[in-house]
């Protein structure tokens, strides 16, 4: 059964969040729904488009983003994330003086995207088999952006594969940049930040540009679902 988000220990992650761009959720998915989403990847007709990481110089692997109407358990975790992760995107654009455009819950802001032309849903299901990796980026697809996500891994790492990693990059202001590496329990979640964070700095607060990867798988199969929460033109 779906962990209760509700009961994270949301100043803990907050924290961490705050402190190093990421942090790592206990467990949300059990074993048997961990393999029941991966099992969706061949299940082609829930799917709006599918990515060849290769084809466009993205990495090597594939992904694929569900279509409206999202499963259950999809929708379901998307909608329970979003109230705890909006007073932190609240506050960093506080720090940074931007707009928070973000109202008090998800339904109201997909349908703002959607006015906005934003139209597409962004969950994504991505596999990756031996020697597949995935390249630094930001997951933007409009103007209008929320500035969190969730990644949830679906394999166990040592046992379905090895390597993989997750991979977040930070550019700190006038400093080299800052690399942190995650390996994803089966089942747990890694929050992180989709674009910019806010860091102190001799004027205050700066914006910190952060991008996301993948390390080389090196045996096995990894799957893992992606929870964006802004929806793409």
């Amino acid at each position: 059964m779906i962990s209760d988000v509700a009961g994270f220990d949301w100043p803990a992650l907050t924290a961490e969040l705050n402190d190093t761009g990421c942090a790592l959720t206990p467990p949300i998915l059990s074993e048997r729904e961990c393999r029941e989403l991966s099992a969706l990847y061949d299940d082609v007709g829930r799917f709006r488009s599918t990515i060849d990481m290769a084809r466009f110089r993205f990495g090597s692997g594939q992904y694929r983003y569900f279509a409206y109407p999202l499963p259950d358990p999809v929708a379901r975790l998307r909608a329970a994330f979003y109230p705890h992760l909006l007073p932190i995107a609240r506050d960093w654009a506080a720090k940074l003086g931007w707009d928070a455009p973000w109202p008090d819950d998800l339904e109201t802001w997909l349908d703002r995207c959607h006015r906005a032309g934003q139209i597409r849903p962004t969950p994504i299901l991505l596999r990756y088999g031996a020697g597949d990796w995935n390249a630094l980026h930001r997951d933007l697809y409009g103007e209008l952006v929320f500035p969190l996500q969730v990644v949830i891994g679906l394999d166990a790492p040592g046992t379905d594969h090895t390597g993989g990693e997750f991979l977040l990059v930070e550019q700190r202001p006038r400093a080299q940049s800052r690399g942190t590496v995650t390996q994803l329990p089966q089942g747990h979640g890694l929050i992180f930040t989709t674009r910019d964070r806010p860091v102190r700095s001799s004027r205050g607060w700066s914006a910190a540009p952060v991008r996301h990867g993948v390390s080389t798988v090196r045996t096995g199969i990894r799957h893992t679902l992606g929870l964006v929460f802004h929806d793409a033109t």
